[in-house]
């Protein structure tokens, strides 16, 4: 069977389910002459619904304290806004350890 049969028939598609002939007497179809349709069910890992809350927390805003940055934006705009160089000097040193470092997981 060619990729382009399987096109050109009728009832054979991605998205429309497909019964074999046998499974239609036997009562497969609902009253409405639409196939039933195999539910599944899924289980996420504990790493994965931890993920899932880091992304929603991402898209609310709720990752920085907010009332920390209205305070940084305030020093800002006082003008006694002071940047600790050696602590982000620091703080980039230790990401970049971090980043090429091979994996121990």
């Amino acid at each position: 069977m060619n990729i382009s049969d399987s096109i050109k028939k009728p009832g054979v598609g991605v998205d429309k389910p497909v019964l074999d002939k046998g499974s239609a007497s036997k009562g497969s179809q609902k009253a409405d002459n639409k196939p039933e349709v195999a539910s599944d069910n899924v289980t996420l890992s504990a790493t994965s619904v931890q993920l899932h809350s880091l992304e929603s927390g991402l898209s609310t805003g709720e990752v920085f304290d907010a009332n920390k940055v209205e305070e940084i934006k305030a020093a800002i705009t006082r003008g006694d806004f002071s940047v600790d160089t050696a602590k982000v000097a620091d703080g980039l040193l230790q990401t970049v350890k971090d980043l090429i470092q091979p994996n121990k997981r």
